[in-house]
């Protein structure tokens, strides 16, 4: 059976927007946690201005006492040139760079038209120059919540741009949980088609309740790798009504009991799911972490 490869972005995309400080001890016992999961990624956070993200202004902090795993690698979140001076100094193992398709939303999230975003992107990878691997994602891809559709062929535009600039993979991300099965199957029979040698990332939110069926049609289309969030913590500020990611483990059961090899050791990562809304401080959305498997059985209710 074929091999799914979940990228965890708990710690960065779902803690960005948390209103109250996570301690950075905690930050770092966390990343660990998932690190002894199985995961073939976990991004770890984000070097962009304190100022904007308060919640990550511990990056360096964070990226200097994670313990590494071998075969796991540590990717962070890069807007601009000064944030991939800090993460190569940080040694990520990645670099993940973001973008949205929609000028409207490039416009809220970013503050800058979406060519002016793409210049300073081009920036980063022409400094980088391959010394590490870098990840483009490209958000709003499935549609946005202010101009509706976005057309494939705006999607494929720029992944033919930063393509042609040598990044090596590509996360195609539903920011705002418009996208539907039958839509992601032919955006990711389309990709595939035009970009056979990237690593293909799909990143899907649970918004409209659509998040596992979208990861199933993308798997059933070709796809292997996901982003998810612990316990389905996340979601876009500039996206009303945004509920978070989908949640990593909800996504790894359904996979799991469909017979993928997803590399997780599922009961661990729960166990690690079960302590999130303490680390949070509120409930999270994730399912199977209250329910359990489906295969952990109960005892038998007598009368």
């Amino acid at each position: 059976m074929t091999r799914i490869h979940f990228n965890e972005v708990a710690t960065r995309d779902g803690f960005q927007i948390e209103p109250n400080f996570i301690p950075t001890d905690t930050k770092v016992a966390l990343v660990d946690a998932l690190s002894a999961c199985g995961y073939a990624k976990i991004e770890v956070t984000s070097f962009t201005s304190p100022k904007a993200i308060p919640m990550l202004r511990d990056a360096e902090e964070v990226m200097g006492r994670i313990q590494r795993v071998p075969g796991v690698e540590y990717t962070v979140l890069v807007p601009n040139l000064r944030g991939a001076e800090r993460a190569l100094e940080s040694k990520a193992d990645e670099l993940n760079l973001v973008m949205s398709t929609s000028e409207t939303h490039n416009l809220a999230n970013l503050r800058m038209p979406r060519e002016s975003s793409f210049e300073a992107l081009a920036n980063v990878i022409r400094h980088v120059n391959g010394t590490t691997p870098i990840n483009v994602s490209l958000s709003t891809c499935f549609g946005c919540p202010m101009e509706g559709d976005v057309p494939l062929a705006e999607v494929l535009r720029f992944a033919d741009r930063f393509a042609d600039l040598g990044v090596r993979g590509l996360t195609i991300c539903d920011t705002t949980g418009m996208a539907h099965p039958a839509q992601v199957r032919a955006v990711c029979e389309a990709l595939q088609a035009r970009f056979p040698a990237l690593q293909l990332t799909l990143h899907f939110h649970n918004t409209r309740g659509m998040g596992l069926a979208n990861v199933l049609a993308a798997v059933q289309s070709g796809i292997t790798r996901f982003d998810g969030s612990l316990g389905g913590l996340g979601g876009c500020p500039y996206a009303p009504g945004a509920s978070g990611n989908i949640s990593s483990e909800d996504a790894i059961h359904m996979l799991d009991a469909m017979g993928y090899d997803t590399g997780i050791d599922l009961v661990r990562l729960l166990a690690v799911a079960r302590e999130l809304p303490a680390i949070v401080g509120h409930e999270v959305p994730g399912q199977v972490a209250k329910a359990g498997r489906i295969q952990d059985l109960h005892p038998a209710i007598t009368q």
